[in-house]
């Protein structure tokens, strides 16, 4: 019996230990993420709250619109991926995320009127649009209630329209779970820790795409799911994203030149959120790819890269 006890004791003080060093890793790297969000963005007054926005580059101005989970950052991070520096990008945190607050009557349309704001602000008439994943709702009404205001849209594995299919339900448990995921600092930070595979098949990759990722498209994955750190200052974006209304048939009334860029395995934005904005967006054009899941960005980098300049850069204001 003593042994046993002295065994009990043994494993109890490892889990211990365990659970010391990683409290102590976790404090460590959610210092360093709140840290790294802190003091590199700016903050404007409106009547219906702040908003929050960061700018860089040089050439035609691009609205860069995150998806859930992101922020100010994220949009950083899209810019960087796919438009490089010969673009002014300018990237807003969206309805509460980060220092952006949400009105009490929070919608995508009302994000929309927000983005009009913003570029008021700054004093710009025209800009092109790039959203990638639920930041799409916002720019597809932004697009169709701002007509004179948006030169080009790229639609990035975008959400549009809403569904009660198998598969969208599926979708749907899987969009819950990750609200649940982001709830709270440590809960995301240790699953995306320690499971991070399974958080990838969440955010919407096969075990396909998973599996032939390179070291260098897994860099780039690292970066978006990394930098999603801290959640708790984006809980109530992502919590608003999950609710919010689609556009749906709304987006009939775009007359800006949209690019449609989505991959047919994506499990979290169906591919039929493409086909929807491509039946119904007068002139869009779809590109289709069969691999890449809700991982595009990364798994065809250059090829969204180049569709993208090419596309902005046709369609830019002189």
């Amino acid at each position: 019996m003593s042994v046993l006890r002295w065994s009990a004791a043994a494993l109890l003080l490892a889990l211990l230990a365990l659970l010391l060093v990683a409290a102590a890793v976790y404090f460590q790297q959610i210092g360093r993420a709140y840290e790294r969000i802190s003091g590199q963005s700016q903050v404007f007054a409106t009547p219906d709250g702040t908003i929050e926005f960061r700018q860089g580059g040089s050439g035609p101005s691009v609205l860069v619109v995150h998806g859930s989970g992101g922020g100010y950052d994220q949009g950083e991070l899209i810019a960087q991926a796919v438009l490089g520096e010969r673009f002014h990008w300018i990237a807003p945190s969206r309805f509460g995320y980060l220092r952006s607050t949400a009105p009490p009557d929070a919608s995508f349309d009302e994000q929309a009127h927000a983005y009009a704001r913003l570029l008021d602000h700054l004093g710009i008439d025209k800009v092109a649009v790039v959203a990638m994943s639920h930041g799409g709702p916002s720019a597809l009404l932004f697009a169709a209630l701002y007509p004179e205001r948006v030169s080009a849209l790229v639609l990035l594995s975008c959400g549009v329209a809403s569904s009660s299919d198998a598969q969208q339900a599926e979708a749907n448990r899987m969009g819950d779970t990750l609200t649940t995921i982001f709830s709270h600092d440590p809960l995301y930070w240790g699953v995306s820790t320690f499971f991070f595979k399974p958080l990838m098949k969440l955010m919407g990759a096969n075990e396909e795409v998973i599996a032939g990722l390179s070291p260098e498209q897994m860099q780039l994955v690292d970066r978006v799911i990394d930098e999603m750190n801290p959640v708790a200052p984006r809980a109530a974006g992502v919590a608003f994203d999950n609710r919010a209304t689609l556009p749906n048939e709304r987006i009939a009334a775009i007359r800006a030149p949209t690019l449609i860029l989505h991959a047919a395995d994506d499990t979290l934005q169906l591919y039929r959120n493409a086909e929807f904005a491509a039946a119904n967006i007068p002139g869009a054009k779809l590109v289709r790819f069969d691999k890449g899941g809700h991982l595009l960005i990364a798994v065809e980098q250059a090829a969204v890269q180049a569709q993208t300049r090419q596309f902005v850069v046709a369609h830019s204001a002189p």
